[in-house]
């Protein structure tokens, strides 16, 4: 009796050990998990903060105000009023005589070079864009606010030198703390005289860059702007949304509920989760040799990213509605047959509204995808240095992430910052795609 208990005793510890052993393992594989967690959490924050930290000043501008006289004789000669005429007057010449009024002492050419170097080289693009939008104030004295060159701006910003910036000049300091030699500055001492002489008279003035979100495409950093790819982007995306979707449903429900289970529809099925793992370089070299050199489509157009896009996302779309097709229940479709509705009344009457949010949410998440790639875009043209606003599918364009592409290639310093605050437009505009998919969820999902 003694010899039993006491091997029972024995197990019971054995079989303690083991449940602490696969407690202790338990725990463990929880602390992994929450490892990874953290360190992921902590690489996305350092992404966030490094992103955020370079781009959020490219959202104001330094500029200067500037008193303009437009006379007549030099802007609108016959007085007409013509938009074409006004569009091409010497508005350089209005924007340099302002300048040099605030120097009287910058006489010499050497001078007057460095004054003019202070503001931005399409400061007459601005006074012009003003008279372009009231013709009457021909003839008048106008205050215009034109923005400082790039190097100005970067210095008032602290992102050129870390012992110049916008705190110390506003002390009305006499000398500028200098900590590179004069061979490596980006703005001579005398330029820098003259910008804080700009800020002794309170003519500089740092205000919401609404360049930043209006302009195209420029090479002056303080005139570039996203508008222009923004608007390709949306073109681009319009395009892939009114094919994939309509194609990518179609598809998902013929192979769904239509097509025979036979060798061909597996060969199918198998190269369409294929072409979901296809580089995305593929579809560009695809869309740039049949699209491009077999149909002659114009090139750099959103029209042909669409195209290409399309076909890189119907993939995604096509897998994530059948899946949604097959979350209908069954008894859906046997009630439906069983009160005498054909096979076609069934699906269009009563599986597609329900599996329609799934689809949904896989379109978004396709178009989101779509948002953020450069690579296919690169190959049909999209890279091309593209100032003017595109006003239909079919004029030149190019899109957001190559915008980004161009300007982080870009060597001036102004671009930079721009360059990250493209990166959190785009980054804002994926959130919000993901974040739309997920309410639609939410909103139209039903538990059976």
């Amino acid at each position: 009796m003694t010899k039993k208990a006491g091997s029972t005793s024995t197990s019971m510890e054995k079989m303690q050990a083991t449940l602490s052993r696969r407690y202790a393992a338990e725990k463990r594989f929880q602390s992994y998990g929450v490892i990874a967690i953290v360190l992921a959490m902590a690489m996305l924050v350092t992404l966030f903060a490094t992103i955020i930290g370079t781009g959020y000043t490219a959202f104001w501008q330094y500029t200067v105000r500037l008193d303009v006289t437009l006379y007549p004789q030099d802007i609108d000669p016959d007085g007409n009023r013509d938009p074409e005429v006004l569009a091409k007057a010497d508005y350089q010449s209005a924007i340099k005589d302002a300048l040099y009024s605030l120097f009287p002492e910058a006489t010499s050419r050497q001078d007057r070079s460095a004054v003019r170097a202070l503001i931005s080289p399409g400061a007459n693009f601005v006074l012009r864009d003003k008279v372009l939008d009231n013709p009457d104030l021909v003839g008048q004295r106008v205050s215009v606010r034109v923005p400082l060159a790039s190097d100005f701006d970067q210095v008032l910003k602290g992102n050129i030198d870390p012992d110049v910036n916008f705190d110390v000049i506003e002390e009305r300091s006499t000398d500028i703390p200098w900590s590179l030699p004069p061979d490596e500055r980006l703005i001579t001492e005398k330029q820098a005289g003259y910008l804080q002489q700009l800020i002794r008279q309170g003519e500089v003035e740092a205000s919401f860059n609404i360049w930043f979100f209006t302009n195209g495409d420029s090479r002056q950093p303080e005139l570039a702007g996203i508008w222009g790819a923004a608007v390709g982007s949306i073109f681009t995306l319009m395009v892939t949304l009114a094919l994939s979707f309509p194609v990518g449903v179609a598809a998902a429900v013929y192979l769904e509920e239509f097509a025979p289970k036979n060798r061909w529809t597996d060969i199918i099925e198998v190269n369409i989760n294929n072409l979901a793992a296809v580089p995305s370089i593929v579809f560009g070299l695809l869309g740039l040799a049949v699209f491009l050199q077999f149909f002659g489509l114009p090139r750099s157009a959103p029209v042909v990213g669409g195209l290409v896009l399309t076909l890189m996302t119907l993939p995604t779309i096509i897998i994530a509605s059948r899946a949604a097709l097959k979350s209908v229940p069954p008894s859906i479709r046997e009630a439906a047959l069983g009160v005498g509705a054909s096979k076609l009344q069934t699906i269009t009457h009563h599986v597609l509204p329900l599996a329609m949010p799934g689809m949904l949410t896989g379109t978004i998440i396709g178009m989101a995808q779509a948002l953020g790639e450069t690579a296919p875009l690169l190959m049909i043209g999209m890279v091309a240095f593209v100032v003017d606003i595109p006003s239909s599918p079919l004029d030149a364009a190019t899109a957001l992430p190559v915008q980004i592409y161009l300007w982080s290639d870009s060597p001036e310093r102004g671009f930079t910052e721009r360059t990250s605050a493209a990166i959190m437009c785009l980054l804002g505009f994926l959130i919000l795609m993901n974040a739309a998919a997920v309410l639609l969820r939410k909103r139209f999902e039903r538990r059976w």
